[in-house]
């Protein structure tokens, strides 16, 4: 469970100093999204459905460092899309870099051998391959023969040319724990360290048959975390968090803890769930309804454990209580025994689906006198009925 010692020791000051300051919503990683764009069409994604006009849309530089002002996380993770397809994104990172904040730019490493002359080393510089699991698995997420290949490729070029690598794997429901396991024994001899979240069931998703439910999400990584005892997979994710996917510890999301700015504004309320906009940080944290969120509060948050919302959870937990984050780094994961009680789903407010809305608001700024969409978007209908839950 090795965070960079340097790293660990910036995000854990600056977590104490809200805590002193007695704050009780503050942001810990800015989710940057300058583009929707991408180079491949993952089954697992809600990002790829939108209009051309709309994937065509991308933050400028001075957008993303204002944002990154504007917000004051002490870390900033740019997603997509694909960001190395912007054409901007050296300049993205370097003026974040000169800002002194952390940066994890993801990718999915198809174009990032050819990239890498726009990036420098730096301690503040980490590169998050999506890899999602053995060759097998991460194929059939990323819908691309011979993507594992070259993301392996693009993590080698980038280490060759001194920067830190790290890999993010999300799981979906069919990744036995034996296939996880040989994973992380993988990424232990690549010498990166490792995301790994449970997938979330975007509503526009493609395949919307292998999103894990809570419950198996707990077992299975009860499976997996048993066959690491003893090895030196390096999880980049706070002990309390990892104890949580085990199902030891009952947490609520936190989704102010890592906020999106993205080319419609600041999204409501989470990088998962995009459910309305601000302009302005400052709007996003004082006009969202927090409360309307999360397992037992929305449908749609019935079977969430991504890390995006739960790692600031774990983050907190350990400043309010450093002992027992202690305990459980000294422990190791607890991988038999009872589980923390599960949030009752009796008394969530139903889905609701408002996605087309701002998709026509957007095409109606971009094309003032053509309004209307152009391609039809899936899962939108005047009375949709709601995806089923997994199963327990």
């Amino acid at each position: 469970m090795a965070i960079p010692f340097f790293k660990e020791m910036r995000i854990g000051a600056y977590l104490l100093k809200q805590k002193l300051m007695g704050r009780k919503r503050y942001p810990l990683v800015l989710m940057l999204e300058p583009l929707f764009r991408c180079n491949l069409t993952c089954t697992g994604c809600g990002k790829i459905d939108y209009p051309d006009p709309i994937l065509n849309q991308r933050l400028s530089v001075e957008d993303c460092l204002a944002a990154v002002d504007e917000c004051g996380a002490p870390m900033v993770a740019i997603p997509g899309g694909e960001p190395l397809i912007h054409k901007e994104i050296g300049e993205i990172v370097k003026g974040i870099v000169a800002r002194k904040k952390f940066v994890s730019l993801c990718t999915n490493a198809l174009l990032l051998e050819k990239k890498l002359h726009l990036f420098e080393p730096s301690p503040y510089l980490f590169f998050s391959v999506h890899l999602d699991g053995i060759k097998k698995h991460h194929d059939k997420s990323v819908c691309m023969e011979g993507g594992f290949e070259k993301a392996i490729t693009g993590i080698k070029a980038a280490q060759a040319k001194g920067f830190t690598v790290n890999v993010n794997a999300t799981i979906f429901d069919g990744h036995p724990a034996e296939d996880i396991a040989k994973f992380l024994d993988l990424t232990e001899e690549l010498g990166v360290g490792v995301s790994i979240s449970p997938g979330y069931a975007y509503e526009r998703a493609p395949d919307q048959e292998h999103f894990l439910s809570r419950r198996k999400t707990k077992e299975l990584f009860r499976k997996v975390f048993a066959m690491g005892k003893g090895k030196k997979w390096n999880f980049m994710h706070s002990g309390l968090f990892l104890d949580f996917l085990a199902g030891n510890q009952e947490y609520h999301c936190t989704p102010w803890g890592m906020p999106t700015r993205n080319i419609f504004g600041w999204q409501k309320p989470c990088y998962l769930l995009g459910e309305g906009y601000a302009k302005s940080f400052k709007e996003l944290m004082e006009t969202t309804d927090w409360d309307l969120y999360g397992t037992g509060r929305y449908e749609k948050c019935a079977n969430c454990m991504a890390h995006c919302g739960y790692e600031p959870t774990a983050a907190h937990a350990a400043i309010t209580n450093p002992l027992k984050a202690m305990w459980v780094g000294l422990r190791g994961l607890r991988t038999e025994g009872p589980m923390a009680p599960e949030i009752a789903l009796e008394n969530q407010r139903p889905a609701q689906y408002v996605f087309s809305t701002h998709v026509q608001q957007m095409l109606s700024e971009i094309h003032p006198a053509e309004p209307k969409l152009k391609h039809p978007v899936p899962h939108q209908h005047a009375h949709p009925e709601p995806h089923p839950q997994p199963a327990e």
